[in-house]
């Protein structure tokens, strides 16, 4: 189930939003040669990454900001940037660019402390934005629940996009997650579950002061939940189409030495 595109647009161009996934990608592709030689990268990942070990013992404080810009494969970050590119531009509105970047940031460390309290003692490497991007989730979650977002459904063999409000989607997401914490060992490599835990729930937390000043209770009364302006729709073409007139006289075939 991956989430293609939400009906909510935003009132302001996301510079911050365009600039993160401008950030994540440069960095992806400035380190992938780093791929090349496992010791190179190990390296880089004991300076840059997030490695709980290190925290415990006083240093590697840095990984809290820098490991949120670094991403373990094609896939991972393909990922990340999409759910940043569809959530994002919304909050971003909503709290302005100023106060969108603390917010992301914000997640992400809050994110990478929790894995920390997770797993005190890994010497594991943790990298991604996954973190920050879940306390993106949980905020769009306060103020948007009932936003529709498209969701691409593969069972199988059968694909099908399929509308949902907001609220379901990413509680589905979250289940997945709490399943995933409950299920695998924190210390061990994968998905950093408790990140992906408690960056939802520092954004969903931090976003409660907007909330409550666009009236709270109130604000949902207002929207019903939904966007605070008309959703976007995406409808087929009602241009009609053009048949192409036969041709009435023949061309004369010409063969090429």
């Amino acid at each position: 189930m991956f989430p293609i595109r939400d009906h909510n647009p935003s009132g302001r161009v996301p510079f911050v939003t365009y600039a993160l996934m401008l950030t994540n990608i440069a960095v992806f592709i400035g380190t992938w040669d780093l791929g090349q030689s496992p010791r190179a990268l190990y390296a880089f990942y004991a300076e840059f990454a997030l490695v709980p070990a290190f925290l415990m013992e006083g240093y590697g404080w840095q990984g809290l900001v820098t490991s949120m810009f670094l991403h373990g494969g094609l896939l991972h970050i393909a990922g990340n940037m999409l759910f940043l590119f569809i959530f994002g531009d919304n909050l971003e509105d909503e709290m302005g660019h100023l106060g969108f970047t603390l917010f992301y940031l914000a997640c992400g460390i809050g994110a990478g402390l929790i894995h920390v309290i997770s797993a005190p003692y890994s010497t594991v490497p943790t990298v991604g934005a996954s973190g920050a991007i879940a306390g993106v989730m949980g905020g769009y979650l306060l103020l948007f629940p009932r936003a529709r977002v498209d969701i691409l459904l593969i069972l199988i063999v059968i694909f099908r996009i399929i509308p949902v409000p907001a609220w379901l989607m990413l509680a589905i997401w979250f289940g997945m997650q709490l399943l995933g914490g409950w299920s695998t060992a924190p210390d061990e490599g994968g998905v950093a579950y408790w990140a992906h835990i408690g960056g939802f729930v520092a954004g969903l937390i931090l976003t409660v002061p907007v909330w409550l000043k666009r009236g709270g209770p109130a604000f949902w009364n207002r929207t019903r939940g939904q966007p605070p302006h008309p959703v976007a729709r995406y409808d087929r073409s009602h241009i009609p189409r053009i048949r192409r007139a036969r041709r009435t006289t023949q061309v004369p075939r010409i063969r090429r030495r």
